[in-house]
């Protein structure tokens, strides 16, 4: 048995019942969320349909210029097969009026605005709906700090934020997710023709099994190395972890003598 194998059926109740109890513990009924038409969000989208019903979830699709046409055409085959409410923002126009009077933005800069213009909207529509925003990043991206903070990774709850991307991809064939939305490369699409396992420099299959061996077993850089994985693989995720540590917490806040 695979180190990351889960029993998806326990998993698939567990957090079912973990959004419906914080739900209620909090005093609200309905859900936002972004769909971008990437598998995390998709899996989402399914995981609050079946614990909030499909007439409490308020899927917002947000496409700029250069976003891949098939996102949105993904995002709109979840839409469509869970029959959930739903909505499409352009946002070039806002991230173009920013960035109008920059020379040369980095990509970099365009992709963290683009991610948290999409928060601000999700956010707005949770207060227009009365609703909570509920986030949609794995545990592989949060300890490889692969997020944009106050971008993608804010929300009020996250339901998959202990799940490996290996195991967003098995549950996501569990629930019955499109099978085009499995199959595809992973993409934050911020900008054309960008997948995230290029701009890492390793894949989710080989950063999951090592996250796992660091995080959940607790073992040393020369214990991993010694079960024959590649030492700079092992450094690449290592840094990673250390340099985006801040993104995990809430704000350092300074604590003053009294």
């Amino acid at each position: 048995m695979n180190k990351l194998d889960l029993d998806l059926k326990k998993v698939h109740e567990e957090l079912v019942e973990f959004l419906r109890y914080n739900f209620k513990k909090n005093g609200f009924k309905k859900a936002v969320l972004g769909l971008s038409g990437g598998i995390d969000s998709a899996l989402v989208a399914y995981l609050l349909r079946d614990a909030l019903g499909k007439e409490n979830v308020y899927a917002i699709m947000m496409p700029y210029k250069t976003s891949n046409k098939n996102s949105l055409l993904h995002a709109e085959l979840v839409v469509k097969d869970l029959g959930i409410n739903s909505k499409v923002v352009e946002i070039t126009d806002m991230i173009d009026a920013y960035f109008k009077n920059e020379e040369n933005p980095s990509s970099l800069r365009k992709g963290n605005k683009m991610a948290r213009e999409r928060m601000s909207i999700l956010f707005d529509n949770s207060s227009k709906e009365n609703a909570l925003v509920v986030g949609t990043s794995n545990k592989t991206e949060i300890f490889l700090g692969y997020s944009t903070q106050f971008g993608d990774s804010a929300c009020a709850l996250n339901p998959i934020g202990d799940l490996y991307k290996t195991n967003i991809w098995n549950l996501a064939r569990y629930l019955k997710v499109p099978q085009e939305i499995i199959d595809k490369k992973p993409s934050a699409d911020l900008w054309e023709g960008q997948t995230d396992e290029e701009e890492m420099g390793i894949t989710y299959l080989e950063a999951d099994k090592i996250l796992f061996r660091l995080i959940e077993e607790n073992k040393t850089v020369e214990e991993i190395i010694s079960e024959g994985f590649d030492k700079g693989l092992i450094e690449n995720i290592t840094k990673r972890i250390s340099r985006s540590e801040y993104k995990r917490k809430m704000p350092l806040i300074a604590k003053i003598t009294r």
